[in-house]
């Protein structure tokens, strides 16, 4: 797969990505900057902003106008905020990717940040922190960040807390924004049906007079963890819900397609070892998966499920014992070419999309140290030995790495602690 990138002279990056299989285009506009960079005082600003881009512009004076028009068109359009990311995009027909882009940059370049939008918005805010609260399932991904990352931005929750977000003015989202949004380091791309040197130039007119600025630092992760340690959140559910996982590698790191590998090797699908032994043999769970979360200094695997009340010391056991064995005894061959063949062909069926070739481009400008194409990354997934995965996991889970995070009636996070265990 094919792509451009162009530097304009401000810094700003546009990456387009022409596909002539498909007939949908679309543009995702990425700056660096989440959670992580923000003070106490500023905790959910970064996501606030995400919302607020969506009230007006001059060209498009209301939420209303920038919905009427992107829906007029059937779009699809959306923004999402992470920990070290902010992300605005919108994906149509691909005849009307020029309306698109127009409509896109304008919210980014162009937003008013009314203060009266800003009072209403509080409310919804609001809203959608209480219901984050009452859907463990999601919230206990936040115990677990402030267990791992305790002391730092990236143990918040990216969408920050009442009472920051109730105390919010005008003046706190134009000096973030100042600081923040700045040209270089701000990515434009985008992907799907269009002529390239067209869609380009037009990019190139909206973005060529944004102002570059000098991006501060964020406050980075001290792995100091030495043992093992839990925290549960107290709280009346039909169900606990538990993450449980270990330290791991940041984003860069060259061991990342390894573990990877182990990620899927463990519960990254309906055949994964932890999927079979927690749910099909033991029925212990409805969902349980393993993942990965990566950061420029930092990163961790984790498996989460939700189980009964008095299942939770058992299925903590039994994720604690694949984790060992998978980190004492060598994989076989035909286990991790599936794992291979598995990240390959979700790759492939996921890149026929337009908005996730650009989100694939995108991702890698703003993380990794250089844009890999989809090639490339399938060749170095195919380097990984079996004695590369034992070598990885015997690196990764150490009793002194292991994290868990509850939701549930419990209140003995001392108790727990005791069975993390390899």
């Amino acid at each position: 797969m094919k792509f451009r990138k162009t530097v304009l002279k401000n810094g700003l990056r546009i990456i387009t990505v022409p596909m002539k299989e498909t007939q949908t285009a679309a543009v995702v506009i990425m700056v660096g900057v989440g959670s992580r960079y923000e003070s106490e005082k500023e905790a959910g600003l970064s996501h606030f902003i995400e919302h607020m881009f969506f009230k007006g512009t001059k060209k498009r004076p209301t939420h209303l106008h920038i919905a009427e028009e992107l829906d007029s068109i059937g779009g699809e359009y959306n923004a999402f905020t992470a920990k070290d990311v902010t992300g605005y995009y919108a994906k149509t027909d691909a005849k009307h990717i020029e309306t698109a882009l127009d409509i896109v940059s304008d919210i980014y370049l162009n937003s008013k940040i009314d203060a009266g939008e800003i009072e209403k918005e509080k409310g919804t805010i609001i809203q959608e922190i209480n219901m984050y609260e009452d859907t463990p399932m999601s919230d206990v991904g936040n115990v677990y960040d402030s267990l791992i990352y305790r002391g730092n931005p990236l143990g918040r929750e990216a969408i920050g807390k009442k009472k920051t977000v109730g105390s919010f003015k005008r003046e706190n989202f134009i000096n973030y924004m100042n600081r923040f949004y700045v040209a270089n380091d701000t990515v434009v791309s985008i992907a799907g049906k269009f002529n390239d040197r067209e869609i380009l130039e037009k990019a190139r007119k909206y973005f060529s007079g944004m102002e570059k600025g000098k991006k501060p630092n964020f406050k980075k992760i001290a792995e100091k963890q030495k043992k093992p340690q839990a925290k549960v959140k107290f709280k009346e559910t039909d169900q606990t819900h538990l993450i449980i996982g270990s330290r791991a590698y940041h984003e860069n790191h060259k061991d990342r397609f390894a573990l990877g590998l182990l990620s899927v090797i463990l519960g990254g699908n309906m055949s994964s070892r932890l999927f079979v032994e927690v749910r099909e043999k033991r029925g212990l769970a409805y969902y349980v998966r393993t993942g990965i979360d990566s950061y420029n200094d930092c990163g961790n695997i984790s498996t989460q499920a939700g189980v009964e009340h008095k299942n939770l010391e058992e299925t903590i056991k039994v994720i604690l014992k694949e984790y060992k064995k998978i980190s004492s005894e060598k994989v076989e061959k035909k286990e991790l070419q599936r794992a291979k063949d598995y990240i390959k062909g979700r790759s492939v069926m996921g890149l026929e999309a337009s908005d996730e070739v650009a989100m694939f481009f995108i991702d890698q400008e703003l993380k990794r140290k250089k844009i890999m194409t989809v090639e490339e990354i399938f060749e170095k997934i195919d380097k990984v030995t079996i004695d590369d995965l034992l070598r990885v996991a015997k690196d990764i889970f150490h009793e002194n790495k292991l994290n868990l995070a509850v939701i549930g009636p419990h209140k003995d996070g001392k108790k727990f602690e005791k069975l993390l265990k390899l």
